[in-house]
């Protein structure tokens, strides 16, 4: 699995103008059963999604294609989930 955190790099006009875009991808890979869950970080300074274990080389090919390269840096950490509560047991070795 994966945790990918976005911070923005651009003023938030910028975001806002390609957020649209945005959540038309996240909406394409929750489809698709690549993404697990998403939203925004509190204060707005970037968002946070979580990824299934897929090939990483995909993922970053998927990352490619957000509009929001054009407002934010990504950073990508892949974990082994070993311990969930009852209502996350299913991404146990994910």
């Amino acid at each position: 699995m994966y945790i990918v955190s976005l911070s923005y790099t651009r003023p938030m006009d910028e975001v806002d103008a390609v957020l649209d875009a945005h959540m038309a991808w996240l909406d394409k890979y929750f489809a698709a059963g690549v993404f697990i869950t998403a939203g925004r970080k509190e204060p707005r300074t970037g968002g946070v999604i979580l990824a299934r274990n897929i090939d990483r080389e995909r993922l970053n090919t998927i990352l490619q294609e957000d509009a929001f390269q054009a407002v934010a840096e990504y950073e990508v950490t892949e974990i082994n989930i070993t311990r969930a509560a009852d209502e996350f047991k299913a991404l146990i070795g994910s």
